[in-house]
């Protein structure tokens, strides 16, 4: 089975990830990584305007969020308003930012939440594998 293969209900299917980051040539380097070499489907969101929403329809699989844009912490934001709502609690997060000072910070709630997080730069085989993990973690057989 291909490594973003995913059994779900009975029928096969790709895991769907939601990337959310303000970057264009990251969001156009991690789709293109994620669909050509690891076959998930992937869906970007480079504004903070409309993220929750982006996330909440259709649900993802997983959610890759940076948190800073610009000088301020949007992702936060973002992140809190999954994990109050009960329709999207449930999906994975993994955090990737350069923002290691911030991850730092709140490392004792990303833990005490059960997410992830990936400082930036980081190595692909690592984010894939993460990914792989996290996916794993929440009933997506491989």
């Amino acid at each position: 089975m291909e490594l973003g293969a995913q059994r779900h209900a009975g029928s096969l299917r790709r895991a769907r990830i939601a990337v959310l980051n303000d970057d264009t040539t990251f969001l156009q380097l991690i789709e293109e990584l994620l669909e050509q070499q690891a076959d998930y489907e992937v869906a970007t969101w480079k504004n903070w305007h409309g993220a929750y929403e982006f996330v909440k329809q259709p649900r993802p699989d997983l959610v890759i969020l940076d948190i800073v844009r610009g000088h301020e912490e949007h992702g936060w934001t973002v992140h809190n308003l999954l994990t109050l709502d009960p329709e999207t609690r449930p999906i994975p997060v993994l955090v990737c930012s350069a923002a290691v000072q911030s991850l730092q910070a709140h490392q004792a709630l990303l833990t005490k939440l059960g997410i992830c997080a990936l400082p930036k730069p980081f190595d692909l085989n690592a984010l894939l594998e993460t990914i792989r993990q996290r996916l794993a973690q929440h009933g997506h057989e491989h």
